[in-house]
């Protein structure tokens, strides 16, 4: 299993950042290698992606969402993952994004991409072009926002 974790400081106030972030349909606007991502209702999204030549397609669900706090997800088919964002405030116009992914490489190819760090290239990339899209030009207006909670399963 890899697992990789990054951050980005941006100059947002908590409460931007994290509506931005609830707007998955935006993610392939900053991720690399998403193509598209569909929301299918509030706890469950269609992710497609082409990494390299390779496109797959998967389904994730929201695990947990508190406002302004985190958001926590993981894979129900295709590749195996799961991770949350977190949400710190620096103060009240400057926020602390970090993303912890976990992730099973699949095949020989993703497992030397792991073992070489081109996950976390990736990973340390998207956050930087999500600070660059939540900083940019629109002012630091979020394009949306999902305020609901999803309360982390029991055991």
């Amino acid at each position: 299993m890899g697992t990789v974790t990054e951050h980005v400081d941006v100059a947002v106030p908590i409460r931007t950042a994290y509506n931005q972030w609830t707007q998955f349909e935006e993610f392939p606007q900053f991720m690399e290698g998403v193509t598209e991502i569909r929301q299918i209702s509030d706890t469950d999204t269609h992710w497609k992606t082409e990494i390299a030549g390779v496109k797959r397609e998967f389904d994730a669900k929201i695990t947990e969402q508190l406002p302004d706090e985190r958001v926590a997800w993981t894979s129900t088919g295709g590749i195996k993952q799961s991770g949350v964002i977190t949400f710190h405030r620096l103060d009240e116009t400057h926020t602390r994004v970090t993303a912890q992914m976990e992730f099973e490489p699949e095949g020989i190819a993703e497992q030397a991409g792991d073992k070489l760090g081109i996950v976390d290239r990736r990973v340390k990339g998207d956050m930087k072009r999500f600070k660059e899209f939540i900083e940019s030009d629109r002012a630091g207006v979020e394009t949306g926002a999902w305020r609901g909670e999803v309360d982390r399963p029991q055991p």
